[in-house]
């Protein structure tokens, strides 16, 4: 197995220097640009993160700056990437290394697991690419051309399997191209032995050495456990207008979407009578009530469908529990989760007062 493994890191490192795809983080990888881009890449595709980590890098370059960002600030740069406890660990990690390592980044995998929001991944490919350690990143497409390669059954989704895939990569890791190894790995499954029905074989340079590509199987692997099927909730979310300006409310400290804004919604589908009279409890009294096209979002476990309606509001209550955003607030400082796209475009192409 080991022998089998080791005849990949040849071709598959002159395969990378005439293939490797031209991205932000590569042209200066230092290890603070390359642990923003790898915290973004985590359940999000690379072209949809090159404007956020060129923009996020050119507002907070460097762990200081990010350790220091308001949170508003911090929110509105990750705004429609999703996931926001991702760039909440970023900063945590951030203080952390301002505090404990000085504000640089440390060197080996087993001192940045040590940091919040860095896994075993992560802190392989910072060590590797940034500091050029033999330390394996193995995630997803890393774990598929392994399984590829060496025709391996073992459900990738288990922890152990994964440790065991790192394991055999160290072994036969070049030392001074560390960072073009891991590099090249993530890259082949990336563009190349892609998941699913549709690994480009002729394109790829492991195909000679592939046992899974020999047996006809690569189109089998790699196995992994089923997932679960996602719960569908329902929503009635509502764009409510006040002096033209949007309602906006804080979500719980705690769970999905944590501390972020958002526009006023309750659990459920309500139907307009309904909605009429859950808003009067709030301190809202509506003039013009209509519904708009409803929309949905998909997290990684749950699904939410929604009705969205549009409230002007002929008097609203001192006490109602809303914070009143304009089209200037909405576009430089408050985050809008992506949940909500469909009533903030919305509100985005009303003519600004």
């Amino acid at each position: 197995m080991e022998n089998q493994l080791a005849n990949i890191v040849r071709p598959l490192l002159r395969w990378y220097a005439e293939n490797a795809r031209t991205l932000p983080w590569r042209d200066e990888p230092t290890p603070y640009r390359v642990w923003v881009s790898e915290i973004m890449l985590q359940q999000t595709r690379v072209e949809a993160v090159k404007p956020y980590f060129e923009r996020f890098t050119a507002e907070l370059p460097d762990i200081a700056a990010l350790a220091g960002a308001p949170e508003e600030q911090l929110l509105k740069l990750w705004e429609g990437l999703g996931y926001y406890s991702r760039v909440r660990n970023l900063q945590k990690a951030a203080r952390a290394v301002m505090e404990n390592f000085g504000g640089v980044l440390p060197k080996t995998p087993e001192e940045l697991l040590r940091l919040p929001g860095i896994g075993e991944y992560t802190a392989g490919a910072i060590a590797s690419i940034a500091y050029g350690q033999p330390a394996p990143a193995v995630d997803g497409n890393v774990l598929r051309v392994i399984a590829r390669v060496t025709a391996d059954r073992s459900n990738i989704s288990e922890t152990a399997v994964k440790r065991e895939f790192a394991g055999r990569l160290r072994e036969i890791y070049p030392k001074e191209q560390a960072g073009a190894f891991t590099q090249s790995l993530m890259e082949l499954g990336a563009t190349v032995c892609l998941p699913n029905a549709e690994p480009k074989c002729g394109e790829c340079p492991l195909s000679p050495l592939c046992a899974a590509h020999a047996q006809g199987t690569e189109r089998e692997l790699p196995v992994k456990s089923a997932k679960k099927e996602r719960k569908i909730e329902e929503r009635t979310v509502f764009l409510i207008l006040h002096d033209g300006k949007a309602a906006l409310q804080k979500r719980p400290k705690k769970g999905l979407l944590a501390g972020l804004w958002e526009f006023p919604n309750v659990l459920g589908k309500l139907s307009p009578q309904e909605s009429e009279k859950w808003l009067k409890t709030l301190g809202v009294s509506a003039e013009k009530f209509e519904p708009f096209a409803p929309s949905k979002h998909i997290f990684s476990h749950i699904e939410w469908h929604m009705t969205n309606y549009l409230v002007t509001a002929a008097a609203v209550s001192k006490t109602a529990p809303f914070l009143w955003a304009g089209h200037r607030e909405l576009a430089e400082t408050y985050a809008i989760p992506a949940a909500f796209g469909q009533c903030l475009a919305s509100f985005q192409h009303m003519q600004t007062p």
